[in-house]
């Protein structure tokens, strides 16, 4: 047997070792996921927290408009005190969510802590400006709504050394609802959660 043909035989079972011991891929039951926790925040901690101000929200009675119909409802700043880099639009996205299925409020896209969310509501209105549109089919002036309700809200995180061998990460949810007409909190909402686990896990 020539040396050529030794090697091929070896760097194939090599592969073929290699390959059987790589970790198999598998779908998540996103509605049941009893996967091993982490340190960090993942998509089961948001879920938790938008679902606790959601509830908490809807039960204080701040979203139940004297007058009757739905409050406007524009997202504020959403600070990430964290060691992590999230995009806070995953807990804010649902609570969106949740809170226009409910009935209680629309959510304004044209009025935002960092501008318009969609940009399109003021650029159609540059369509005013040439003769090649419809002028009839372009949005007329005065016809936005201004928003009534703001939420903002801030992700801190704290760590703390339990023993030698042990952490502790805690993490705050706290969002606010204010009337922007009064400046006043109709309702303010704090979820936590804590997670143990080996000062070798990394929470960020």
């Amino acid at each position: 047997m020539s040396l050529l043909f030794k090697q091929i035989i070896i760097i194939s079972f090599i592969s073929v070792l290699i390959s059987g011991c790589a970790a198999t891929t598998q779908n998540i039951d996103m509605n049941n996921d009893r996967g091993q926790a982490v340190m960090g925040l993942d998509y089961r901690d948001f879920q938790k927290a938008a679902g606790e101000s959601i509830s908490s929200m809807l039960e204080s009675g701040a979203l139940n408009k004297p007058s009757g119909g739905r409050y406007v409802l524009a997202i504020s700043r959403i600070i990430n005190d964290t060691m992590q880099r999230i995009d806070t639009d995953q807990l804010i996205k649902k609570i969106r969510v949740e809170l226009l299925q409910s009935g209680k409020v629309v959510v304004t896209t044209a009025v935002g802590a960092t501008g318009a969310e969609d940009k399109m509501t003021m650029q159609a209105r540059e369509l005013r400006k040439t003769d090649e549109f419809k002028q009839s089919t372009v949005a007329g002036k005065g016809q936005m709504v201004a928003p009534e309700l703001s939420l903002s809200g801030k992700i801190i995180q704290r760590n703390v050394r339990v023993t030698s061998s042990l952490q502790q990460a805690e993490y705050y949810f706290q969002l606010t609802l204010t009337d922007i007409n009064t400046g006043l909190a109709l309702w303010e909402g704090e979820s936590v959660i804590g997670k143990r686990g080996s000062n070798k896990s990394v929470s960020w």
